[in-house]
């Protein structure tokens, strides 16, 4: 399992909402507002972006990976940027299933 973070404009997150329902059985995704602050340039004045969490089975990760990083695409700076990372567990707190994405 693998989780797909991505922090992207605010103003694109209904365009990557919508190229994710495109997935099939993709399951939940998580949306907070963050704050960005930039250590490269001189304004550390901190910008908004809008972080998504997404649990993905491994299959998935290329496809989910591609619709965001398509539908978050301006090409002016600020864009954004994709994280996959490893899962090493998931448990439902309802259940006490483990391993699931759903």
């Amino acid at each position: 399992m693998k989780e797909v973070k991505a922090i992207i404009q605010p103003f694109m997150l209904s365009e990557v909402l919508r190229g994710l329902h495109e997935i099939d059985d993709l399951p939940a995704a998580t949306v907070s507002e963050v704050r960005g602050f930039s250590v490269v340039h001189p304004d550390y004045e901190p910008h908004t972006k809008i972080k998504l969490e997404i649990m993905v089975p491994r299959e998935m990760v290329e496809s989910v990976v591609a619709i965001i990083q398509t539908h978050a695409h301006t090409g002016n700076p600020g864009d954004g940027r994709i994280f996959v990372v490893s899962v090493e567990d998931t448990v439902k707190i309802r259940t006490g299933e483990r391993d699931t994405a759903v």
